[in-house]
């Protein structure tokens, strides 16, 4: 035995991002301030809907999902500004199209299919995410939305059952 490795060293954890298949930089931020437009949607069209509640759980619904909405646009701009972009100023089409229904409870249903939107676009951008503090925002915001996504069903169920 020479007591030399038998093998060279791998350097695997030094390559650059693209070159090991996770999204790049600027892919990140670009998707980052898509996510922070359609979050700023949601945080007013929540906020609107509150106002205009029907009942008590509707109007708790919509505060909560406001305030974690308004949680995650912090976050995303937080971390834009982290690696180097400009956090969006913009706010996402979905805001106008859901304030455009006018029945509560058909409004809420299309503010979940936007809140599965953000889940799909987390699940897929989560694994291609190197940066540690950033997927682990990620991902507590991709679980906070199935929560939300769980507790808008109850109310559309319970509504449903004219309970």
């Amino acid at each position: 035995m020479t007591g030399e490795p038998s093998s060279p060293v791998c350097y695997a954890a030094d390559a650059d991002d693209l070159y090991m298949g996770y999204a790049g930089r600027d892919e990140i931020i670009a998707l980052l301030n898509e996510l922070l437009e359609a979050e700023r949607a949601g945080a007013r069209v929540a906020l609107a809907s509150g106002k205009a509640a029907p009942d008590a759980s509707y109007a708790d619904l919509m505060r909560a999902v406001r305030a974690d909405e308004a949680r995650w646009c912090a976050m995303l701009s937080r971390q834009i500004k982290r690696l180097g972009g400009a956090p969006s100023r913009k706010t996402g089409a979905f805001r106008g199209k859901a304030m455009a229904i006018a029945d509560p409870m058909e409004r809420l249903a299309f503010l979940n299919r936007g809140q599965s939107w953000v889940v799909r676009k987390l699940e897929a951008l989560t694994p291609r995410v190197r940066d540690e503090n950033l997927h682990a925002d990620l991902r507590l915001m991709l679980e906070s939305h199935r929560e939300n996504i769980d507790r808008a069903d109850a109310v559309l169920r319970s509504a449903e059952s004219g309970a």
